[in-house]
């Protein structure tokens, strides 16, 4: 998880965290949260230090969907305080919040008007939300080089850009660790595939698809198989399709039998990366 012309993101990757509506403990949220604004704008320019104060009066405006001003705050308070890791992740947040927020609601604007304009900056909307997804990425890797699954994210935001050689290079050390290895192979056989490296790409959905050293999840081989099924037909290599039609037929019947068994859960919000499933642990 990357945003394209579809509507939700990938699980595994980052988009903002979603904050909780705010309480004012009164019956009108709308009628306090104002009055709770200003008292922090206020104890802000009395107690300019207090990094918590920062923190609540952008989570108030998250909460009441102003991303903007969020952001508008954080970049204050960092002015202040640049090392306060709190102060960085929540900017960072603010920043994918309101590139989201313009891209839904310049979607919005082009499900009602169909102009060579609008069209033009539906993509420009498209465009920003993937690369600040890969400037958060980025920079929270600086931070962290050990978390991989953020170069997945970066992965699928340079396919939006239809960057597909920097995006197989961003999933290099993807390859070795076991749990990230089969989605990388993946989106890396759909890189190929639209680079016409087609004998690259069905390697790289069998080694997604068909690994004997761990359980690939069903929903990958699924996407993986019936990609490797197509290229084996298009590269008319009728005993590796055959090979791959069985194992696909298989991985149906998995993926089957786990939606039947899964209870239903909530719908969870688009995620942009996996950073955000974990910014508040």
């Amino acid at each position: 998880m990357t945003e394209s012309e579809s509507d939700t993101e990938p699980e595994s990757e980052v988009a903002p965290e979603v904050v909780p509506e705010v309480s004012s403990g009164r019956d009108s949220t709308d009628r306090q949260a104002p009055s709770r604004r200003q008292q922090l704008e206020k104890m802000i320019r009395d107690h300019a230090v207090q990094v918590e104060l920062f923190l609540e009066l952008a989570a108030l405006h998250r909460a009441e969907d102003r991303p903007a001003e969020a952001k508008r705050v954080l970049e204050q308070a960092i002015e202040v305080c640049p090392e306060d890791a709190r102060l960085v992740w929540q900017h960072e947040e603010a920043v994918l919040a309101r590139s989201m927020q313009q891209l839904r609601q310049v979607r919005d604007l082009a499900n009602r008007l169909d102009t060579t304009e609008v069209r033009r900056e539906l993509q420009r909307s498209q465009d920003d939300w993937a690369r600040r997804r890969i400037e958060v990425c980025k920079a929270r890797l600086r931070r962290d080089p050990d978390r991989h699954s953020l170069r997945l994210a970066i992965a699928e935001a340079l396919i939006d850009l239809e960057q597909f050689t920097d995006a197989c290079e961003a999933l290099l050390p993807c390859y070795e660790v076991d749990s990230l290895a089969p989605q990388a192979r993946l989106l890396q056989g759909q890189c190929l595939t639209i680079n016409d490296d087609l004998l690259g790409a069905l390697a790289a959905y069998r080694a997604a698809a068909l690994r004997r050293s761990l359980v690939v999840p069903a929903k990958v081989r699924v996407a993986a198989l019936t990609a490797a099924v197509d290229l084996a037909k298009q590269l008319g290599l009728p005993l590796s399709q055959q090979r791959y039609a069985q194992a696909l037929q298989v991985a149906e019947q998995e993926l089957a039998a786990e939606s039947a068994t899964s209870a239903p859960s909530p719908q969870r919000p688009e995620r942009a990366t996996e950073a955000a499933d974990q910014a508040s642990s």
